[in-house]
């Protein structure tokens, strides 16, 4: 039995909820770019370097999430344990970015390819959990690493999430826990054919563009204290 290839983004956002995934996939193409202020939160992955190396008021006007203070004592502190375990410089200066990959059962954009070994790097524009990555970014370096490992013909073991607007880089071992995540998503994604359940985690949909669609009821912080 052959299957449509997945996207990473859909595995992505079926792995926060399946739901949402579900209304994103009716939207157009052109709908579901990231929009502009994601990619000028990436590029910063591209000037590290350059970035501990600006002035306090030169990096209060670039995109990134906290004071230029502690932004650059992140930063530092991030070059420096990476620059330990002689990582830094395969991060700042990648064999390859924006790399398409095609794998065995799904496909999407690499934004960073490390060689020696191979691993593919993700950049999120959001904030990272206080320790790890959040599952849903889990599951996409997995299937990141899995479509880069079936177009070479290596075995991968590792990837990596970087957080550009806070300084933060980490790394994420594919454990026998992360892959089962992500097979179970591909699941998900591939048994999709009309809405699924409701999350019953109510803070994911506070945010979300399709609560109006999905007929949940969210509460406001006013109504809540209005009670």
């Amino acid at each position: 039995m052959t299957h449509t290839l997945v996207s990473f983004s859909d595995l992505r956002t079926a792995a926060y909820c399946p739901r949402k995934c579900y209304y994103q996939r009716t939207l157009p193409d052109e709908a579901r770019e990231p929009p502009p202020e994601v990619e000028s939160i990436r590029a910063l992955a591209t000037r590290y370097e350059e970035l501990l190396e600006a002035s306090l008021d030169d990096l209060e006007r670039e995109p990134i999430a906290v004071s230029a203070v502690r932004y650059r004592e992140r930063l530092a502190s991030t070059r420096r344990r990476l620059e330990a375990a002689e990582h830094w410089e395969r991060l700042c200066d990648p064999d390859d970015r924006a790399v398409f990959a095609v794998g065995r059962h799904c496909r999407g954009s690499v934004h960073k390819v490390l060689a020696d070994p191979l691993e593919p790097v993700l950049i999120s524009a959001g904030q990272p959990p206080d320790t790890g990555v959040w599952e849903s970014q889990s599951v996409h370096a997995v299937a990141a690493a899995k479509a880069l490992a079936w177009q070479h013909r290596v075995r991968i073991e590792r990837a990596w999430l970087e957080y550009p607007a806070y300084g933060v880089i980490r790394s994420l071992e594919l454990t026998t826990r992360r892959n089962a995540q992500y097979r179970r998503a591909l699941r998900v994604v591939r048994e999709l054919n009309g809405p699924p359940a409701r999350t019953t985690k109510r803070s994911k949909c506070e945010p979300c563009e399709f609560a109006a669609d999905c007929g949940v009821k969210t509460r406001t912080l006013r109504s809540l204290l209005k009670r």
